[in-house]
């Protein structure tokens, strides 16, 4: 097996509905987003899995969180954009783009400082 990784960094601000604490309040993140895609073998060039590829699918993906409100997109009308959700939400995203029999997304870690993560897998 193979583990791939590519990390990104987005810029964005939410707020926590329903929370006791001052996370209540808008405020902003610079997260640093790590996607892991794990593949079984090497293609006949001796690549597990292209990385310009996985940097170009997560550019996409991340482009619209990047620099906006999350707890404002339709995606997070119902639930909060925790670090924990925001990881889910990317796993699914990019796991529908990747996900064959030989190739699937392993998991998703979602930075929101120096000192607090959270990473999400199946």
């Amino acid at each position: 097996m193979f583990d791939i990784e590519i990390s990104r960094s987005i810029s964005a601000a939410h707020q926590l509905r329903g929370y006791a604490g001052n996370c209540r309040n808008l405020h902003g993140h610079n997260y640093r987003i790590t996607v892991t895609v794990r593949a079984e073998k090497l293609d006949e060039v001796g690549i597990a899995f292209d990385f310009r590829k996985l940097k170009a699918e997560m550019d996409e993906v991340l482009g619209s969180y990047d620099h906006c409100n999350l707890s404002e997109l339709p995606e997070f009308a119902d639930i909060n954009p925790t670090s924990e959700v925001l990881a889910m939400h990317i796993f699914q995203q990019m796991g529908s783009r990747f996900n064959t029999d030989h190739v699937k997304i392993a998991k998703v870690k979602v930075e929101e400082s120096d000192t607090s993560a959270c990473t999400y897998y199946e």
